[in-house]
């Protein structure tokens, strides 16, 4: 990617492709309303550069003929998104519409955006740091109500006001630190010595505590893959159908009706979840078993947690201990199908091998909230993290503030053993060094070019 002119007025579509009642051509940059001016006709006749800020106006998009009614917003430099001046176009959402829009401002001097640009000019421009820039793209892509809230957060500078604190903090040390190497003969640095290690511990334990809460905030972001599997006809696809409150698997008496991998996205309890029913074919009988046999295998090896099935009304058999031998060193939950039939499943010989255990009736829809339940508490490992507790999800952080940790680990290290003030002031640094690239107060171009280009164009 080359390195974006800020100087450029750039337009893009900001909405997604396809029919629908209104799309929205964006335009960012010192030229935006000079364009406007030319593409614009407003019913009252004034032109968008005489229009106030954060005004919205009633007219038509014309070239030699016109090419849509609209409603058109200016929003002045520097109180936009992107701290220059934006103007923003509401067409009808169809794709001809939208494309004649954009084909219009493009002639008339605007630059396609590229992706994130628009976010990207917003960091630049000082509106958002790094971390807040990124957690736009969370907020886009957020699958569930509980990721949404982090991103949330993130992009009202929550993470930022807490790196700042301990950036604040590590500063102060680094001061007393630099103040001993300078004024060596006033032997100010060794009284500090358990001051500065007071205020590098405090450091650490906020890092620490982000930290503990990064597990969960990156599952919210990501998800988990739970795999369903067990031996033919134990409710595989029965469980899947319940847990989605549809009906998605075809569900038959016929043991192997499944010989293929079906997926689904859902939410659990604000977990985001990918679920896979798996073939539940033991032993071949042709290409096609053998295959999603082989499918549901490198499912089962990749899974973050594994939903082992049981059918209650059976013994167990050699099947179910094949499996549960396979498994036995796995993050499983063994559940026991079909409740509400007869019961012929010894359980004591399930409970002995896995900590977790659910009984259900897929059919009937039992149970399935205390296998939710279960799966929720697989997530959180039974930690109870507090409300106000900053949660990062992004692995570029979550690198960064160990590193930073990292760092100051060291430094302590060097003060208890009274080396030279220079190597705690030089581990000092790095890890400042690492929380400014979260926010970004020192960045590459290379960097901006990774995180901006997943961003879609309009954004």
């Amino acid at each position: 990617m080359h390195k974006p002119e800020l100087t450029d007025t750039i337009a893009a579509i900001a909405t997604s492709c396809g029919e629908s009642g209104i799309g929205i051509v964006r335009l960012s940059g010192k030229g935006a309303l000079k364009i406007a001016d030319r593409i614009f006709v407003s019913k009252d006749k004034k032109k968008p550069s005489e229009f106030k800020t954060y005004t919205v106006h009633y007219g038509w998009i014309a070239a030699k003929e016109i090419i849509d009614e609209v409603l058109l917003t200016v929003m002045r430099a520097p109180k936009s998104y992107t701290r220059e001046d934006v103007v923003e176009i509401n067409c009808h959402g169809g794709l001809s519409s939208l494309r004649r829009v954009m084909d219009l401002v493009l002639e008339d001097g605007c630059r396609l955006a590229e992706p994130g640009e628009f976010t990207r000019r917003a960091f630049l421009n000082g509106r958002i740091d790094l971390a807040q820039a990124e957690a736009v793209l969370d907020i886009i892509r957020a699958k569930t109500d509980a990721a949404l809230k982090i991103g949330v957060e993130q992009l009202k500078g929550r993470l930022s006001v807490e790196i700042n604190k301990i950036r604040e903090i590590l500063l102060g040390a680094l001061s007393r630190i630099e103040a001993e190497i300078d004024f060596p003969e006033e032997e100010t640095g060794r009284p500090q010595a358990g001051v500065i290690l007071k205020e590098l511990a405090l450091a650490s334990e906020e890092l620490q505590e982000i930290l503990a809460a990064s597990k969960r905030a990156r599952i919210f972001r990501e998800g988990i893959q739970v795999v369903i599997c067990g031996k033919p006809n134990t409710g595989k696809s029965s469980l899947l159908n319940a847990l989605l409150k549809r009906e998605r698997s075809i569900v038959t008496p016929i043991a192997g009706t499944t010989r293929d991998t079906i997926e689904e996205e859902l939410d659990i309890k604000g977990i985001p979840a990918r679920v896979i029913d798996t073939a539940g074919i033991l032993k071949p009988r042709g290409l096609i078993e053998k295959k999603a046999v082989s499918r549901s295998k490198s499912f089962i090896e990749a899974a973050d947690l594994i939903i082992l099935l049981f059918d209650g009304s059976k013994k167990l058999s050699s099947q179910d201990r094949l499996l549960m031998s396979r498994l036995k060193a796995r993050p499983v939950i063994a559940v026991i199908n079909k409740i509400d039939l007869k019961q012929k499943i010894k359980r004591d010989e399930i409970t002995a091998k896995f900590a977790r255990f659910i009984e259900i009736s897929a059919k009937k829809a039992r149970n399935i909230h205390l296998l939710e339940e279960a799966i929720t508490n697989f997530v959180y490992n039974g930690r109870v993290i507090p409300a106000e507790t900053v949660m990062v999800g992004n692995l570029r952080h979550i690198l960064a503030i160990k590193e930073a940790a990292g760092f100051i680990a060291q430094a302590q290290g060097s003060l208890r053993n009274k080396l030279s003030p220079e190597f705690v002031a030089e581990d000092l640094k790095k890890a400042i060094s690492q929380l400014d690239n979260i926010l970004g107060r020192h960045f590459l171009e290379d960097l901006l070019d990774k995180i901006f280009s997943d961003f879609c164009i309009g954004k």
